[in-house]
């Protein structure tokens, strides 16, 4: 899928294969200057950004219970989704998550090809659609660009360049900050903000993503897509004949030659003007076909609808398409290759609500106390010590009750004062059990607990009360 797959390629002038749009044949870096781009592509693009900046810029300030919505937390171990808080203990949903996330992310390129890169990648959202903005709107188009670049450092160019710097390293800024406040919530991040000489640390860390940022969108740029993101490689192993990407249709338009509007065509339709090319943001020529590169952001199909248009040809010369739909006008069919993936996905989905819907809120751990046996008590009675750990994922204060759920006449003795677990807290205790020597009938016993909390069970836990030697082999 690197190239047209026809006669025509076999002819074709493979140099492209050689080289990298973004290095000179110095070996250094070759500056990429894209024209706007213009069309209904690029509007159903902007739209769909001002949705996905709303959505990250203002998630943060929406809260539950005084809680956020979403907060992950790594330094405190603490999760919360969709207002439902996840500890350490979760952490198998996460995991599970992330590997339906990679095959989701497999089955969606075997079918769609990148275009998530295009339409919803932070990185292809922020560079195309905000910062290059940006640049459009202080320097001007492509060739203005190219000229204040080569301009000497006069006051124009300074003011420019400076007014550029301090917008894109505030954007850096508030975008570091939303993002921290995913980390440790809006709140916290105010915190810092509104008191920086006793936040320093945490302060200096913000000013170091902010940077970072700063310096991925003015100076990386193109280079993460190309160099840093292994999407692209990935794409190699998994886009087929079948898979639908932005390609340039080289059987209607090869050969390409210039001619004008009414004009007598000889050969195809491409007119050999080079736009898809200019407005390219990795600066590559779609026309010779899919390669790792291209980040299918549609801005060389608005260019070529807008110049079919103008000489008064079809558009569509560039669209999504597969390469079958290209070459054999095949239309794209759920293959035995995209049933299984979407086989496994769906397995994998299904197993992820299956934990979702049957996590519990409250967990309790039981374990005998290290280095004790069994200990004689009146009433021709035996006790074990245990020691039981608590979580309470929930907000809200727990008082816990323990029974004994397989044994009668057994008995449990806290020790110390009663177990309360605090919200969104952990709380560990002691307790004595004491059951009757002839319900005893191995030196093992398997010893139910159930775990009540205002008079509703929560939780059953298992354990093992040991008893004298002498039931050892009864």
């Amino acid at each position: 899928m690197n190239g047209p797959d026809n006669k025509h390629s076999e002819n074709k002038d493979e140099y492209f294969r050689d080289t990298i749009s973004t290095v000179n044949e110095q070996g250094k870096r070759a500056w990429i200057f894209p024209n706007e781009p213009n069309g209904k592509y690029y509007d159903f693009r902007t739209y769909f950004t001002w949705f996905y900046l709303i959505v990250l810029f203002a998630t943060p300030f929406f809260k539950y219970r005084d809680e956020p919505l979403f907060l992950f937390n790594v330094a405190e171990k603490k999760f919360i989704l969709f207002g439902s808080i996840f500890w350490p203990q979760d952490f198998f949903i996460f995991g599970l998550g992330m590997l339906i996330f990679i095959v989701f992310i497999a089955l969606f390129t075997v079918v769609f090809g990148r275009l998530f890169c295009g339409w919803a990648c932070p990185q292809t959202i922020f560079m195309e659609m905000i910062f290059r903005k940006i640049e459009y709107w202080i320097e001007g188009d492509a060739n203005y660009q190219k000229a204040l670049k080569n301009a000497p450092w006069n006051f124009d160019k300074i003011k420019k360049r400076l007014l550029k710097f301090i917008l894109f390293y505030s954007i850096s800024f508030i975008t570091a900050n939303t993002l921290l406040s995913y980390l440790i919530s809006i709140d916290g991040v105010f915190a810092i903000l509104g008191n920086i000489v006793e936040h320093t640390g945490a302060f200096a860390g913000i000013l170091v993503f902010t940077t970072g940022f700063f310096f991925i969108f003015w100076w990386m740029r193109e280079q993460v897509c190309l160099i840093v993101c292994p999407y692209g490689r990935m794409q190699g192993v998994l886009l087929d004949a079948d898979s639908v990407v932005v390609a340039y249709d080289y059987v209607r338009g090869e050969d390409r030659h210039h001619f004008k509007k009414n004009e007598e065509r000889v050969g195809g339709d491409c007119i050999d003007c080079h736009l898809c090319v200019k407005v390219c943001p990795t600066g590559i020529d779609i026309r010779n076909g899919t390669q790792l590169e291209c980040v299918s952001c549609t801005a060389c199909i608005d260019a070529c609808d807008h110049m079919m248009d103008s000489v008064g040809l079809e558009k569509g010369l560039i669209r999504y398409d597969s390469e079958n739909g290209i070459k054999n006008k095949v239309k794209l069919a759920f293959t035995n290759r995209m049933k299984a993936y979407t086989a496994v996905l769906l397995v994998l989905i299904s197993i992820e609500v299956v934990l979702l819907t049957t996590r519990s809120d409250f967990d309790a751990t039981v374990l005998r106390a290290k280095g004790m046996l069994y200990q004689e008590q009146p009433n021709n009675q035996l006790s074990n010590l245990f020691t039981i750990k608590l979580v309470n994922k929930t907000r809200d204060r727990m008082p816990v009750n323990l029974k004994i759920e397989n044994f009668k006449d057994s008995k449990i003795q806290l020790i110390g004062k009663d177990i309360v677990v605090k919200e969104e807290g952990v709380t560990e205790g002691e307790f004595f059990v004491y059951l009757n020597k002839e319900d005893l009938t191995d030196r093992k016993m398997k010893l139910k607990i159930g775990v009540y909390s205002n008079g509703v069970k929560i939780k059953t836990v298992k354990t093992i009360f040991l008893g004298p030697i002498k039931f050892k082999h009864k």
